[in-house]
C-alpha cells in the first residue's frame, strides 16, 4: 500500500445521549473493541446504505426487471 493510499485518522466531536454511550461501551465490550471502532464501523455501514439507496434509485423502475435493458430497447425499436 503506497503512503498516498493510508487514510489519516481525524478526531471529531460527535454528542451521544447517555443511553446511546451505556449501550456503545456496553456492545464494545460484548466485542472486544474500542467504542471508536464501532463508530468507524457504524459510520461506514451508513455510507455503504446511502450508497446503495442511491444506485438503486437511479434504477428506478426498470431495477425489478429481468430483461437487458438494451435487448428490450432493440426489440422495441425493431418494432418500427
Amino acid at each position: 500500500m503506497a503512503i498516498s493510499d493510508m487514510e489519516i485518522p481525524v478526531r471529531i466531536l460527535a454528542d451521544l445521549g447517555d443511553r446511546q454511550l451505556r449501550a456503545l461501551d456496553e456492545l464494545a465490550k460484548q466485542k472486544k473493541v474500542s467504542r471508536a471502532a464501532l463508530i468507524r464501523l457504524a459510520v461506514d455501514n451508513l455510507l455503504v446504505k446511502h450508497r446503495n439507496d442511491r444506485q438503486s434509485d437511479a434504477f428506478g423502475l426498470w431495477g425489478d426487471r429481468t430483461v437487458d435493458g438494451l435487448v428490450y430497447q432493440e426489440k422495441l425499436r425493431g418494432e418500427w
